[in-house]
């Protein structure tokens, strides 16, 4: 049911969803060296001149040290958000007749899998790596927020670029120099030849220098730590692009193939088709769940649910007295006791009808390891009595058991 008020508002706007709380909080980034860097980075992406292979050539060249060169991985992070949104992200296997992505099916199929991968797999979608913001986290604030005590990644950036900025270093200096000579020359360009590469590649080369030379100058104290930082912040910004990458291209196979799961599993209640998928399986595991797949199904009880240790002792405790057990209270009742005996699936009844109660309670004490010698046909009843009520509740416990491994995902 979903809720009415707001709804004819929202029916007729559009969300217009994008990206721009992400641009926002990066561009609060750009100080210093950061903001040529940036600059930089949409100068070579905008050019027109440029093939993809040199726009590749080149960023490879100046991604030397990569958590200097942070116009490049703001940019495509920014980028990568794009991609989402567009639904371009998701791969299709046949371009030419495959529908392309959009964003609501990229919202839809994962919030899909939140409840796909606990039905199949018995654990949570972030254990897998599958939740909300392991697809999606670049555009819901994972940079901005975190769960525990710790400072974001876009707050400790912040405080170390803007501390390495407010230093002045000479080597700061000469890479923003670096980054604005490149920068001018690419969007100056109109054609492309010999000498356009070389230049091109004299100022690239330029940019990688400036990079190792700045990166030299931060690699004492008080700098040593901020640099530091810068990297493990980098490092989680690219980590997140590439799992959410990786999660989004191929979210259609990957849902196919966990709801396939689902439907092989519908199948296990025809009997023939249980049959044949024992036959015509190669893997263990999925002969073993069939094969046995009757047993478990049968032990399946959701009186026997519980939680712990101390729900466990209240289920066994309401379900026998439920089944009107104990069904025998007084040993003294000999008739009761031995007759309780033929209902104990331990004791090997044969021959009891010619006995007599008193000749049953001793066999059957016997036959369960309990002392007869030298004790009264009323203390080998009590043992015997006890013994058997004792099964009863073991019985129970045991098809507890039987239910918990039969319902729990392995």
């Amino acid at each position: 049911m979903s809720v009415n008020k707001g709804l004819s508002s929202l029916a007729n706007s559009s969300p217009n969803f994008s990206n721009q709380g992400l641009e926002n909080a990066i561009n609060e980034l750009k100080v210093g060296w950061v903001i040529k860097g940036s600059q930089l980075d949409t100068a070579i992406q905008a050019n027109t001149v440029l093939t993809t292979s040199q726009k590749n050539d080149l960023k490879d060249t100046i991604h030397n040290i990569q958590y200097l060169n942070l116009g490049r991985v703001f940019g495509d992070t920014i980028r990568h958000t794009n991609t989402i949104l567009d639904g371009t992200i998701v791969f299709l296997q046949n371009p030419d007749t495959e529908d392309t992505a959009d964003f609501l099916e990229i919202l839809q199929t994962v919030q899909s899998i939140q409840g796909l991968i606990p039905n199949i797999y018995g654990v949570t979608a972030a254990s897998k790596s599958r939740s909300v913001n392991d697809h999606l986290g670049t555009l819901n604030n994972v940079f901005l927020e975190t769960e525990d005590s710790s400072a974001p990644v876009f707050t400790t950036l912040k405080e170390s670029i803007t501390f390495i900025a407010n230093a002045n270093l000479a080597q700061e200096t000469a890479l923003e120099t670096a980054y604005d000579d490149l920068k001018n020359f690419i969007n100056g360009v109109v054609a492309d030849s010999t000498d356009f590469q070389q230049t091109l590649d004299t100022f690239a080369a330029a940019v990688a220098t400036a990079h190792t030379n700045f990166n030299t100058a931060l690699g004492t104290e008080p700098y040593l730590t901020k640099r530091t930082q810068l990297a493990t912040d980098q490092d989680k910004m690219e980590t997140q692009v590439a799992l959410e990458n990786s999660n989004l291209s191929g979210i259609r196979t990957y849902v196919e193939t966990v709801t396939d799961y689902q439907s092989y599993v519908a199948l296990a209640e025809d009997p023939d088709l249980r049959r044949l998928m024992t036959r015509i399986s190669q893997t263990p595991a999925w002969i073993t769940y069939f094969e046995n797949y009757v047993e478990n199904f049968n032990s399946l009880n959701p009186v026997y649910t519980t939680g712990s240790d101390e729900d466990r002792q209240s289920v066994i405790d309401d379900i026998y007295t439920n089944s009107g057990l104990p069904d025998v209270r007084d040993s003294l009742d000999l008739i009761s006791v031995a007759d309780k005996t033929k209902r104990d699936n331990r004791i090997d009844t044969a021959g009891f009808d010619a006995l007599t109660d008193a000749q049953i309670i001793t066999k059957a004490s016997e036959q369960l390891g309990i002392t007869t010698a030298n004790r009264t046909i009323y203390a080998q009843s009590e043992s015997l009595l006890n013994n058997m009520n004792q099964h009863d509740r073991d019985e129970i416990a045991r098809a507890l058991d039987l239910n918990q491994s039969s319902s729990t995902i392995s």
